[in-house]
């Protein structure tokens, strides 16, 4: 089995919700700051550097304005 990070569906995942922060209007900087992280956190899961857990993506979700289960679906 594949290692998840930086595996083809892992980098699809990360590519929906950068699209989604940005058509949110969100920087990384806000995002970071909504979700009290650092932007270097936001920077490391946006490059695949780092694996989201379950509760981060949900977070992100809700911070950015998606519904988790559309995005899993695209």
């Amino acid at each position: 089995m594949q290692k998840t990070l930086r595996s083809p569906r892992h980098l699809r995942l990360i590519q929906l919700i950068v699209d989604k922060r940005k058509a949110a209007g969100l920087s990384q900087a806000d995002l970071a700051k909504a979700i009290d992280r650092y932007q270097s956190v936001v920077a490391a899961i946006e490059s695949g550097g780092r694996r989201l857990d379950v509760i981060e993506f949900l977070d992100l979700a809700e911070t950015i304005g998606f519904d988790p289960h559309d995005i899993l679906n695209e």
